[in-house]
């Protein structure tokens, strides 16, 4: 009888040592501290996005009376987008783009953090001598077909 006492004693403080030691993991681990310098995750602005005035004056830029227009949606918009601005000297919505390897465009901002760059749900008019170049891509003038973005990437763009 004074056995089985002194074994369910030993089990129930190895149990307690057990939950005391696990009930301490996320006290220790919220303690890392982690580097100040290390870069924030991406930020998805699907939903908050460019504004319509931005959008508007992607569309009529560069556009003339009589001029043909080719409509620019999904990975085709995308790319143009990132084209207008791969070269840009500044950062954030309206600065330089970056091509991520997942085929995906973003750009950082002053924190740098990433901000994927979403094309407007409309679409984006374009001069058909300007879209030639996006002709193989989803989304030139409402062709569901073509490539995205995937293999695109830029050596130039930091890694995403």
């Amino acid at each position: 009888m004074n056995t089985i006492y002194k074994e369910r004693k030993i089990v129930s403080r190895l149990f307690a040592v057990l939950l005391s030691a696990l009930l301490m993991v996320p006290l220790l681990s919220s303690c890392g501290g982690g580097s100040k310098t290390a870069t924030p995750p991406p930020v998805d602005d699907t939903v908050v996005g460019r504004t319509v005035s931005d959008r508007q004056t992607e569309a009529k830029k560069g556009m003339g009376t009589g001029q043909k227009v080719a409509l620019l949606a999904g990975a085709a918009a995308l790319y143009y987008m990132y084209n207008q601005h791969k070269n840009a000297p500044q950062e954030g919505a309206q600065g330089k783009y970056y091509l991520s390897k997942n085929g995906r465009v973003y750009y950082r901002d002053a924190e740098h953090r990433a901000h994927w760059v979403t094309p407007p749900s409309e679409g984006i008019r374009v001069p058909e001598s300007q879209a030639q170049q996006y002709r193989q891509f989803q989304g030139y003038n409402g062709n569901t077909s073509g490539r995205d973005l995937t293999g695109l990437t830029s050596s130039a763009a930091p890694a995403l």
